[in-house]
């Protein structure tokens, strides 16, 4: 399942306005091409299904 590019640029301007950043074409271009790779990147791993008895991630105990 990809994301479509209008998603990571609304995703974008979303983050550019909380965190009160000021960015630049280019460097809001960069940042989409990063999200963009990582999601392809990110992709085959969502995709492997793991079996119902296999803990997803363990829970910290003090």
């Amino acid at each position: 399942m990809t994301t479509p590019q209008t998603e990571w640029d609304a995703y974008l301007a979303q983050m550019e306005h909380l965190l009160a950043l000021e960015l630049d074409d280019a460097r809001r271009a960069e940042l989409s091409v990063q999200f963009t790779r990582i999601a392809a990147m990110a992709e085959p791993l969502l995709a492997f299904s793991l079996d119902d008895r296999v803990e997803i991630a363990g829970v910290y105990k003090a």
